[in-house]
């Protein structure tokens, strides 16, 4: 495997949702989430991690080592004892060592732990793995107003609902939309913890490929047309870095170039970015 990346790097993450749900809370039946202070849409850093690891079990086939870990209907605990019957693992006496060496083991196989982190402790024990790659919430750019619908269901799933079924009488339903939202997300990727975990170029460029395409392979009628807008990445020549992260986000001004009239389009924002105060050993890549 290539050696872990040598830079650090932070990112700003453009993308938006139109006549869709993109976050259900379940908290408040499956509404939108929403900062209830400023009416501004939120997007769980769960929910964007969950994308990414979709659209890397597509590309890759769940082949190693790029299999997901954090998967539909995996029993981890399963993989995790896999860890600690491989040569190299199992024949550890001493406990911590052994731990050690199954966490190596689960890191080097399982793209979304070397990349994002695990909890690995939750049976047989290979510790716990802080990944390089850390997501903020995603919040929208201007407030969000969630739509209501009332949709009908036409078919039935026994005969007493279709006895009981008949004319108007009919079972409803609830549905909840964004007309429109443009939301942000920060991100950071860190060199320090890429070491730990074995993270690498190929590793790097496979993460920023999932950000551009994974909405593309995420559709459905309840999370409406969602799309990348903008990865803006900036990119420190050193493993430390050259400058805060909050210096380098405020340099990225996203703004409505109408702010008279409700949002419908990502056409009606303008997003720029001040590269004249871009700090020595900092260079931005415009990714979208």
């Amino acid at each position: 495997m290539e050696t872990a990346i040598n830079n650090r790097y932070d990112f700003i993450y453009l993308f938006d949702v139109q006549d869709g749900n993109p976050n259900g809370d379940p908290d408040a039946g499956n509404l939108p989430r929403v900062d209830p202070e400023t009416g501004e849409g939120l997007v769980s850093d769960v929910c964007l991690k969950r994308k990414v690891r979709n659209f890397v079990q597509i590309v890759k086939g769940g082949e190693r080592p790029y299999d997901i870990f954090i998967k539909e209907k995996a029993v981890l605990n399963n993989l995790i004892t896999e860890a600690h019957k491989q040569e190299g693992v199992k024949d550890i006496k001493e406990k911590g060592d052994k731990t050690e060496a199954a966490r190596q083991w689960m890191c080097r196989n399982f793209y979304d732990i070397r990349t994002l982190g695990a909890v690995l402790s939750t049976g047989e024990n290979a510790g716990q793995v802080r990944g390089p790659i850390q997501f903020t919430f995603a919040r929208s750019i201007s407030p969000i107003v969630t739509a209501e619908h009332s949709i009908t269901r036409m078919a039935v799933a026994t005969e007493d609902e279709a006895k009981k079924q008949s004319g108007d009488n009919r079972t409803m339903g609830r549905k909840f939309t964004v007309p429109y939202g443009l939301y942000k997300a920060n991100g950071f990727i860190s060199a320090h913890l890429a070491v730990q975990t074995g993270f690498n170029e190929e590793d790097l460029n496979l993460f920023w490929d999932s950000l551009k395409n994974m909405f593309d392979h995420d559709h459905s009628a309840a999370r409406g047309m969602m799309n990348a807008r903008k990865l803006i990445v900036f990119k420190h020549s050193t493993a430390l870095g050259n400058a805060s992260a909050h210096s380098l986000f405020s340099l990225v001004k996203v703004q409505l170039k109408d702010d008279q009239r409700p949002p419908r389009s990502f056409d009606d924002y303008i997003v720029t970015i001040d590269k004249d105060k871009l700090p020595e050993g900092v260079e931005v890549l415009d990714m979208i």
